[in-house]
């Protein structure tokens, strides 16, 4: 009885105090499962659009989102973009505790308000608020609304349910108003094994979805936009910055560009214009006379964002990017593009989604999808496609930022959907050749020759703009396995006629070799050991991609120290997967002297999940066969 008497004044005690919370802001309202591998949860998001006409949407948001951990706070994303054309009408937020007890409120002039150009070289109109909040406990649940009004309809925000990594979802839904007149379209992406619910109406559509246990990202996946859950949604009569177009077809989205975006910005001057016929001279192939104004634009100008108005989307003047030396990525290809046809040389404004992680323009879905530009060059039946906003790329040279993917061309005529060039495997090498010597403490001294040429290319010639302490970082990262490295000569070539970076280097490293006087055992492969093994999954859930292959050669001269021969050296090892083939050989040309030859090729390719096992395992073996030694002994 006694514990009884106790218990029942604390017990009444915590009911009066959930009592005075909002319950429906509780943690323990939360499922389990959607706590699992989660740093934040939306409990429930409602996105509501208006399009009241082609010139005008209105955009509502309601949000409640829980932070678990640090690690999740930036998933909030309380903020809000505004400009000339997008006006925020309202914004605020609540924050809560665990037990659903508001912690504090935000109104409008509680958020802080900053520019889109701090801390970048861009020029722009663009603004936005955010919710600046640090929290003094964890969890904390945090309910945000906004309405925005806009006057582009050339932009309708997509639905992308899940925003992050290590986010479940509660409920999230989605929902659209439209005019029938102005052709309204959508695309559903990977909505596989996902019970996404669908609500069309003639003049509204809805999507909605409950319980999204958090993803976790996993190594080799596809690009989350191949993977994840989106809608996106567009205009077939729109309006941009105050000019309306039409996407009903891609000639039709393309000719409107030309004609709205492009073709009133090709004047130049006659000084420039004359300028650029002489540099040319007497040259007669178009090419050759592409690289000349090519080599000029990128000697001339540099990169600055330009995101004023309709400058966010329509090139500035050709002729004041001439005169101010500077330009974005539509304003320097356009400026290219101009010049080019001045002396004679066709060429096409391309917009393209530039990313690491390739993007296509979806073919079936005529829309505003780009976030790059580049220049199109016709040759020969095919095509050069050149990257006009950095001055150190060598001509049409892509790189993985444009490589292998659908882009958007735009013709007088009108638009063309094309593919841009795919660097296969054997066109992204790394040949090295080179010699190392041993000396009777085991210690090293070598010289090694790196040629690098497509995607590889990209992945090297950036060192040469390094400070001299960086590049020693990249070499000491890049060696990773050799303690002791000192570099002893650096020295780069970056070919750009031929599109290939050279590496001549001199190192050295102490105890490389383990000596116990009598014996030494060496590591034989000293300059490109493959010793990342991709991560073990229990469980992989999703498939795995290699989104660029690659071959490297290699063939190095061992010197021996005097006094010791060879006593045990690796077989021949060949490990052929679909994945790719690894060879090695250690080949003994004299008492004192052996050749090192290695050679590695890696598949591009989309491969069930299942397979990802046997391609860690692929990587195990040449990890291990990387690592091979040869013994040598006193005489």
């Amino acid at each position: 009885m006694m514990k009884y008497k106790i218990f029942t004044p604390i017990l009444l005690l915590f009911i009066g105090l959930i009592n005075a919370q909002n319950k429906d802001y509780s943690l323990l309202l939360i499922p389990e499962n959607l706590k699992e591998n989660a740093n934040s949860i939306i409990r429930n998001q409602l996105v509501d659009i208006e399009i009241n006409s082609q010139k005008t949407l209105s955009i509502k948001t309601s949000k409640t989102i829980t932070v678990l951990n640090s690690k999740g706070l930036s998933n909030v994303d309380a903020r809000e973009y505004y400009s000339d054309s997008e006006k925020i009408i309202s914004i605020q937020a609540t924050v809560y505790n665990s037990f659903g007890k508001e912690i504090k409120k935000f109104r409008r002039s509680d958020f802080s308000d900053q520019s889109v150009a701090d801390g970048f070289s861009i020029l722009t109109d663009g603004r936005y608020l955010y919710l600046d909040y640090t929290p003094i406990e964890y969890p904390f649940t945090v309910v945000y609304e906004s309405e925005l009004k806009g006057s582009n309809t050339a932009f309708i925000p997509s639905w992308s349910p899940i925003d992050d990594y290590f986010e479940s979802v509660q409920k999230s839904e989605f929902t659209i108003h439209f005019p029938s007149d102005l052709g309204f379209k959508y695309k559903e992406l990977n909505f596989e094994a996902r019970d996404i619910k669908k609500k069309e109406l003639p003049n509204s559509i809805s999507f909605s979805v409950e319980n999204l246990v958090a993803e976790k990202p996993e190594e080799l996946s596809p690009s989350p936009n191949k993977i994840l859950p989106s809608v996106k949604f567009a205009l077939e009569k729109f309006r941009l910055e105050g000019v309306e177009g039409t996407s009903k077809t891609w000639e039709d989205f393309g000719l409107w560009m030309y004609n709205s975006l492009l073709s009133s910005t090709e004047e130049l001057s006659e000084e420039t214009q004359k300028k650029a016929k002489e540099l040319v001279g007497n040259e007669s192939d178009d090419i050759k006379k592409a690289k000349i104004i090519y080599q000029y634009v990128q000697d001339k100008t540099r990169y600055v964002s330009i995101q004023l108005g309709i400058g966010g989307w329509k090139p500035m003047l050709a002729k004041d990017v001439d005169r101010l030396g500077y330009g974005d990525c539509k304003a320097l290809s356009n400026y290219t593009r101009v010049l080019l046809k001045s002396v004679g040389v066709e060429s096409f404004y391309t917009e393209i989604y530039g990313d690491t992680n390739k993007r296509d323009f979806q073919n079936d879905f005529v829309a505003m999808q780009g976030n790059h530009v580049i220049l199109t060059l016709p040759n020969k039946g095919k095509y050069i496609f050149l990257e006009c906003t950095n001055q150190s790329v060598p001509f049409g040279f892509q790189g993985d930022f444009t490589d292998d993917r659908f882009a958007l061309m735009i013709k007088p005529t009108g638009g063309e959907i094309i593919k841009t060039n795919e660097y296969l495997e054997k066109a992204s090498t790394q040949i090295s050749k080179g010699n190392y010597a041993i000396d009777l403490d085991g210690n090293i001294k070598g010289n090694l020759l790196i040629k690098s040429k497509g995607i590889q290319y990209d992945n090297a010639f950036g060192i040469e703009k390094k400070s001299k302490d960086d590049i020693d970082d990249y070499y000491k990262a890049h060696f990773n396995w050799i303690n002791n490295l000192k570099m002893d000569k650096i020295k780069f070539h970056n070919d750009k006629d031929n599109i290939e970076f050279t590496e001549e280097l001199q190192i050295s490293a102490s105890s490389y070799g383990s000596n116990n006087g009598s014996v030494m055992m060496i590591p034989i492969n000293v300059f490109n050991q493959s010793n990342t093994i991709p991560q073990r999954y229990r469980n992989r859930k999703n498939p795995m991609e290699i989104s660029r292959g690659f071959y490297d050669e290699d063939e190095i001269e061992v010197l021996l120290p005097e006094g010791f021969k060879l006593d045990a050296k690796p077989d021949v090892t060949e490990i052929k997967d679909k994945f790719g083939v690894y060879k090695m050989e250690v080949v003994v040309i004299s008492s004192n002297k052996l050749l090192y030859k290695r050679s590695l090729l890696i598949s591009k390719g989309i491969y069930d999940k299942v397979e990802y096992e046997n391609y860690r395992k692929f990587r195990e073996q040449i990890a291990r066969a990387d690592n091979s030694k040869i013994v040598i002994t006193k005489i």
